[in-house]
């Protein structure tokens, strides 16, 4: 008989007695004692609710919602009534408790945050993603109650706080998905300290060898760091001190996932990355010399240090849209090398360290308030256009609201914020959409400009009309703003709605003819064969001539029914080299997918990512091509996991013997007579590898070399980096993805 775990009831009662208190005490300065009344009926509830519920960890569920309580009163700084909803978030979805109850026990705007906290469930559009689906309709609660969306985030953040009871398919989900919608969400919403913790802790589970190797390195380098931030500061206090300024100065490290974007995308090892933290001053000022205080600071810093000027960011004039108000400067210190130093005041501190929820604290009508009021009024726009999909709506709101932004101007003077790269036309979609749909040009400073011209920091710009311009779809390729791209789709939709109906005539009357029935399978399956993805396309291409319907004649109709002639699969080159590798495959079971042996299962490698044995992948169900194994780490992956989490199949690796699998290796260095001798001395003399493509090109006496090579493991190809790396000239050697190879 199998021992049980014995659960300590008087022991887990006392961890969640102190945590409640815990979060009773930061709350004790800004609540009433009728708000702490309904905190305590909110905690009962939720105690009652939960009673019998445990969490992955075996822990009681209850100290989840107690814990997103805690991150909404002390990290965001919101109201008592936050905190109930946060105590509340999960009990009408996972109890018998309704909405109605929860009216009646404490009141209607509490009701109704907690409804719009309630889980959405129900099947949704299969083209769809499931996540996609519910971020649209919690960027919809925006219009109700912007504290859904910042209860949600700390519900997130708690989950990733405690991911490492779950199995590691599940960690790779929740932690793709907060890295593709919760943390720009986080930063949408000015939670810059949340938003950060969210990356890291996403970075640890999605890329769990680079995160530690960082996170080591930061610790060793620590104590070298504290020298240099304390010698650099000195002069500027001292100078700060003799100004009569009221400050205070300190140096915080860069998150862990700011610096592996900057190994990753930038191609530079850690030991090179000098900005490895940034310096920043808070002053105590008053609200009406906030401003000349931050610009009295930059003066006396440019004294004593050597400015950037590329690099000054004046965020004082004009706040981001998520209410961040600071003054960025960088500037080169007396040891050679460039540190960024952030001015700000306390209120703006409080504002970049909790967002919008910190904006409740201060006078109404401030430049922050009118920025958010602007940015509800946009995403309303996108989200109410019944053309948006769910998942268009995710990828405008990544790309537009987490870019960096413009200012421009109207004619009259007007200032209008717009994402940088936005062009003329995004100009006229932002006066209005009627504007943008009959815009034939703009004059920008005066001077005549085209639709696509893109607008900088400053420009003045008038808006040219006329009343015989309608949209056409290469304005898609004009504009970069989420409302320009929503209102083009939508007119392109109805227009192509108008052709559509004279092709749905033309087949109609084609069917008819051949005494095929107009059934929904039939559609379907020449969909199927024309490859369109819905009945619209079809009749749009049947209406513009692009599908030949005479080829219906040669279809098997048996009662009204049609059976599609068999389609032979094209071949591609380099097939039959995928094909070898999956025959070897075969033989040695080289994959457990679904816990099946891969003979059993039917799937590709990824060509955008290259699987090799020894590497963390996951297979992934598509909608033609059958499973495709990716490696967790492959530029896709966090899109696809996030996305299409449905889709998600366990995937492991077990015998690794015998089987060459292709991979990618870019070396740089010192362009030298032999050494394309030696490096392939080491491939093939040394390790007795096989190579598929080589090439290598040289400029002004430094070469960038690719290699495509079949290794059988991780650790083989580890040991192949390792003696590249040592040849005397070689400056850097990587593995890269097939995508980038030159063909």
């Amino acid at each position: 008989m199998e021992s049980q775990q014995v659960i300590d009831i008087d022991n887990e009662k006392k961890v969640i007695l102190k945590e409640y208190r815990g979060l009773l005490r930061s709350l004790k300065k800004s609540i009433t004692p009728q708000e702490k009344k309904l905190i305590r009926r909110a905690f009962e509830l939720a105690m009652e609710s939960h009673k019998d519920m445990r969490r992955k960890s075996g822990e009681p569920y209850v100290l989840h919602p107690i814990a997103a309580a805690r991150i909404v009163a002390e990290e965001m700084g919101l109201d008592a009534t936050s905190v109930i909803c946060a105590l509340l978030h999960d009990v009408v979805e996972d109890t018998e408790v309704s909405l109605e109850e929860i009216e009646h026990t404490f009141n209607k705007e509490i009701a109704k945050i907690v409804d719009g906290l309630t889980k959405i469930s129900g099947v949704f559009d299969l083209n769809s993603s499931l996540q996609a689906e519910n971020f649209r309709k919690l960027l919809l609660t925006l219009n109700d109650d912007i504290r859904v969306i910042l209860i949600k985030l700390a519900d997130r953040l708690h989950n990733m706080r405690t991911l490492d009871s779950l199995k590691r398919d599940k960690q790779l989900k929740i932690a793709s998905e907060t890295m593709y919608l919760y943390a720009p969400l986080a930063h949408r919403m000015g939670l810059y300290a949340i938003k950060t913790e969210m990356e890291d802790l996403a970075l640890k589970y999605t890329e769990p060898v680079l995160y530690k190797e960082i996170a080591r390195k930061l610790n060793e380098t620590k104590r070298e760091r504290t020298k240099f931030i304390h010698d650099f500061i000195k002069p500027l206090k001292d100078e700060l001190e003799k100004r009569g300024f009221a400050f205070e100065i300190h140096g915080r490290p860069k998150s862990i996932f700011s610096i592996y974007n900057k190994i990753k995308n930038k191609g530079v090892p850690f030991e090179e990355i000098y900005d490895l933290f940034a310096i920043r001053i808070i002053l105590k000022s008053p609200p009406d010399k906030e401003k000349s205080d931050c610009w009295g600071v930059y003066s006396a810093i440019t004294d004593i240090y050597h400015p950037n000027p590329d690099r000054l960011r004046d965020w004082l004039s004009n706040p981001k849209t998520n209410g961040y108000e600071a003054l960025h400067t960088t500037v080169m210190s007396s040891f050679g090398k460039w540190v960024e130093i952030q001015i700000r005041s306390e209120r703006m501190n409080e504002i970049a360290e909790k967002g919008f929820a910190a904006h409740w604290k201060y006078k109404e009508g401030t430049i922050a308030d009118n920025v958010l009021d602007e940015w509800l009024q946009k995403i309303s726009g996108v989200l109410s256009n019944p053309d948006t999909t769910a998942i268009d709506v995710v990828n405008e709101f990544k790309h537009e609201h987490l870019s960096e932004e413009i200012f421009v101007f109207t004619p009259k003077g007007d200032l209008k914020r717009l994402r940088k790269g936005a062009t003329a036309l995004d100009f006229a979609f932002e006066i209005h959409s009627g504007v943008g749909k009959k815009c034939i040009g703009a004059k920008v400073n005066n001077k005549l400009v085209p639709l696509s011209h893109v607008l900088r920091n400053g420009d003045q710009v008038e808006i040219l009309t006329s009343n015989k311009q309608q949209p056409n779809e290469d304005w898609l390729n004009y504009v970069a703003t989420a409302k320009a791209k929503s209102v083009i789709k939508q007119s392109l939709k109805e227009e192509k709605k108008r052709i559509a109906v004279e092709g749905k005539e033309t087949l109609e009357r084609k069917l008819k003819q051949l005494k095929i029935e107009e059934s929904e399978s039939n559609i379907l399956l020449l969909m199927n064969h024309f490859k369109m993805i819905s009945p619209l396309d079809l009749y749009f291409n049947i209406a513009n001539k692009k599908i030949d319907l005479t080829v219906l004649n040669d279809f098997d109709v048996i009662a009204g029914k049609i059976k599609l002639p068999k389609l032979i699969p094209s071949h591609k080159p380099g097939d039959s080299i995928d094909e070898a590798v999956k025959n070897t495959l075969q033989k040695n079971a080289e994959l457990l997918i679904m816990g099946e042996g891969s003979d059993k299962i039917d799937y590709k490698f990824a060509p955008c990512c290259n699987p090799i044995p020894g590497d963390d992948v996951f297979g992934f169900l598509t909608i033609n091509d059958g499973i495709k194994i990716h490696r967790t780490n492959c530029p896709n992956a966090v899109q696809l996991m996030s996305k299409y989490s449905y889709r998600i199949i366990k995937t492991r690796w077990t015998k690794q013997h015998e089987i060459a699998f292709l991979t990618g290796i870019k070396l740089t260095g010192i362009d030298d007579v032999g050494l394309l001798n030696k490096i392939t001395n080491v491939i093939t003399g040394q390790m007795n590898l096989n190579m598929r493509s080589l090439s290598f090109d040289t400029s002004d006496g430094v070469f960038e070399g690719k290699i495509m090579v079949y290794v059988h493991d991780t650790a083989e190809l580890e040991d192949l980096i390792a003696r590249l790396t040592a040849l005397e000239g070689i400056l850097d050697v990587n593995r890269f993805d097939e995508d980038d190879e030159v063909k």
